[in-house]
């Protein structure tokens, strides 16, 4: 990969995307703490978005806080007069507690401090999905409704499915929504799937190891919607396309030799033809030509006409005010869910970590290339989701892990001593910062690759 071959300006509108969800989110958890500390008369020095080690881009102080803009976009923080935090300041513990400070306030209130950014943070998607299912209502191809079965690709053809079949159910579970079949395979360690193939039930077993082969070989789409390829609805400039003379109109017949009616089928000789040169057969107008491309780049650079008849049907579902309130709940609940499955996963070691973990440059890359509204807000709102689930992980540095040590307390009516919570706060940070950095380079390894 060459400087020269990325799109940059994609990755800027990606990169803007990424930097105004993320900033959303963070204010507005630090929000709750900050204001619940306020609520119980804790002094706060500082509200950062961001962090900021040796120096911030912006800061103002405005009664007694100082309210800045860090310059490493991880996160953000407010320090709290008497706790130890991301600061790690360790000097104000010295002195005698303050009426002001948060170790001098009661249990009860350091828990509510402690767990009001990841309430915000709950909240914050729950009011995203509920607002966006009022505005744009809910869509999706139901799985009964696939008039040319599924497409398959090579992992999901050695598990048994095939194009063409009919998903009828998973471990006996309809599904009605097609593209939450994958995730549901995925997450909940599916042991079949049932299809219909040529007018008989056929039961499909899926391996235990499927998921980690899923994942492995980034390939979540498995199995998706399959239609006719009717014809080439634009031709990207200077690709193999481009060159080897395709237009938009032209109906493609084969791949060297090969049939491909569908446009799934023309996918697969793609990839198994990468790198090579293959022979087109092509219908424009009345006449059928042939034409050489190059897939040294791997990118042939066409894009299908959505057919007339796609083979499948889209559900379109609206909410009133009222009715959105209920399906913002269930979407929350759902994400909360399947993220949560995914966790297991990865703990449970069914999935390898280095294939699964991701940093800032795997959260940009979800977004889309284009400044897309919709797409924008379900990521900022499953983003939202993941940190409060994340954060209340009973690991010190989290918040989970100071509402912990909190919790202890109120039980056994003794608190950790300082010096205690200071190790343990230390080593969390050195654990986060040691999971962030080898995250990130994962994903440089990634690009690279």
């Amino acid at each position: 990969m060459t400087l020269l071959a990325i799109n940059w300006a994609e990755v800027g509108i990606k990169a803007g995307q990424f930097v105004l969800s993320i900033s959303i989110i963070v204010v507005l958890h630090e929000l709750g703490h900050f204001l619940t500390a306020k609520w119980f008369k804790c002094r706060v020095e500082k509200f950062y978005l961001f962090f900021n080690p040796w120096f911030s881009l912006f800061k103002k102080q405005i009664g007694e806080t100082e309210y800045g803009l860090g310059w490493i976009p991880f996160g953000g923080y407010v320090k709290i007069s008497g706790m130890i935090d991301e600061s790690m300041d360790k000097e104000q513990l010295k002195l005698p507690p303050q009426p002001y400070e948060f170790r001098s306030k009661p249990a009860w209130q350091r828990l509510i401090i402690m767990v009001a950014g990841v309430a915000v943070n709950l909240v914050l998607g729950f009011v995203i999905y509920t607002m966006m299912a009022w505005h744009w209502g809910d869509s999706y191809i139901p799985t009964n409704k696939l008039k040319y079965g599924i497409a398959t690709d090579s992992l999901a053809q050695s598990i048994g499915l095939k194009d063409g079949d009919q998903i009828l159910n998973v471990d006996g579970n309809v599904i009605e929504k097609f593209k939450a079949i994958p995730l549901y395979v995925i997450l909940n360690g599916a042991k079949t799937i049932e299809v219909e193939r040529d007018g008989q039930n056929v039961i499909v077993n899926v391996p235990s190891d499927f998921a980690r082969k899923v994942i492995s070989n980034k390939a979540i789409g498995f199995i998706d919607v399959r239609f006719p390829f009717e014809s080439i609805d634009s031709v990207a400039k200077g690709t193999a396309a481009d060159k080897a003379g395709l237009l938009k109109g032209d109906k493609v017949l084969s791949v060297n030799g090969v049939n491909t009616p569908f446009y799934s089928g023309f996918r697969t000789e793609l990839k198994k033809n990468r790198g090579k040169q293959i022979a087109l057969a092509i219908v424009r107008g009345n006449d059928t030509l042939q034409k050489n491309a190059d897939l040294s780049s791997g990118v042939l650079g066409i894009y299908p006409i959505e057919p007339k008849d796609s083979g499948y049907e889209v559900k379109n579902i609206k909410y009133s005010f009222a009715e959105s309130f209920p399906a913002g709940l269930k979407k929350s609940k759902e994400t909360l869910q399947s993220y949560w499955l995914q966790l297991k996963l990865i703990f449970s070691g069914k999935v390898n970590t280095n294939e699964s973990l991701g940093s800032v440059i795997s959260f940009g890359k979800l977004f889309a290339p284009v400044w897309d509204w919709q797409s924008f807000w379900s990521l900022t709102a499953f983003f939202s989701l993941v940190l409060s689930l994340l954060n209340i992980l009973p690991i010190p540095a989290l918040d989970g892990g100071h509402a912990l040590f909190v919790l202890i307390e109120m039980i056994t009516g003794r608190k950790p001593g300082d010096k205690f919570i200071e190790y343990a706060q230390m080593a969390g940070m050195f654990l986060l910062l040691g999971v962030m950095v080898y995250a990130l380079g994962l994903d440089i390894f990634r690009l690279f690759k």
